[in-house]
């Protein structure tokens, strides 16, 4: 069981990089690491947290791993967590 956090190389709101935050195991992992990070539950988005720049450095403080965007994916795809967006 695994959280983890990609890069913050993605822009976003408030000219900052953000992250994505995911669990290799389960929702439940993911939604509990980020309540203790203290990420607003309004960060989620399907199957992951957006985390700014900020927020990064304390992540892997807890415990996240770090990992590429393309690993990370290649993760959550592989764990049957990946929820993509309806069209």
């Amino acid at each position: 069981m695994t959280v983890l956090i990609d890069p913050p190389n993605w822009p976003g709101p408030r000219g900052l990089l953000w992250s994505h935050l995911v669990s290799d195991s389960s929702l439940a992992e993911l939604h509990a690491f980020a309540a203790r990070l203290g990420v607003p539950e309004r960060a989620f988005d399907r199957d992951h947290y957006d985390v700014p720049e900020t927020v990064h450095s304390r992540a892997l403080a807890l415990g996240a791993e770090p990992v590429t965007s393309r690993e990370l994916l290649a993760r959550l795809i592989a764990a049957g967590l990946r929820r993509r967006k309806r069209r």
